[in-house]
């Protein structure tokens, strides 16, 4: 049986892809590492945001691990314009997934650039595998498979945050294993 499991970073300074972790950050990554201890990880991919890639390190250093990068796992870009509603605009794309603001990605876009990644992993010989994104990505990853995951659900989350996939005959099921502390 193949398992996902889906990060969300941990508490970061910013959104910028440059922006690095919190001090408290850094500590819910040594919590994360700890989180993992019992789990047989074969495969460790990140977002290429420095926030992604510092959540994760602890653990693949523990693990020694290689931490594979790949830019489909970047946080959606909902508009490259400056929206002081950005966040009724997000809500709206929860609902109508085609919808696309100047210079963004529509959810449906983003959702795709996702589920390759999951579905690349699933046809893979790995057993355990840790994927490291961001909240508006990993929703809709979550919203594929569960057409009821929207934008409340993503207004829960939290930083970290960790869903398990499951893929068992052919159906993916999820389930959130993370329990802030």
């Amino acid at each position: 049986m193949n398992k996902i499991y889906v990060i969300r970073h941990c508490e970061a300074e910013g959104q910028s892809p440059e922006s690095q972790l919190t001090e408290k950050g850094f500590k819910q990554a040594g919590e994360l590492a700890d989180f993992f201890y019992e789990v047989k990880v074969d495969r460790i991919i990140s977002s290429p945001f420095i926030r992604a890639i510092q959540t994760i390190k602890p653990l693949a250093d523990n693990l020694k691990i290689d931490i594979e990068v790949s830019k489909s796992l970047s946080e959606r870009i909902l508009s490259d314009k400056n929206m002081p509603d950005w966040f009724e605009k997000l809500k709206s794309t929860y609902e109508e997934l085609d919808l696309k603001y100047e210079g963004g990605e529509s959810s449906r876009e983003a959702m795709n650039r996702i589920v390759g990644v999951v579905e690349d992993i699933f046809n893979a010989q790995s057993q355990n595998t840790v994927i490291v994104t961001h909240g508006n990505l990993m929703s809709l990853l979550l919203k594929y498979y569960d057409g009821n995951f929207g934008f409340e659900e993503w207004t829960n989350f939290s930083n970290p945050d960790v869903f398990e996939l499951k893929l068992e005959n052919n159906q993916v099921s999820n389930k959130r294993i993370w329990v802030e502390k």
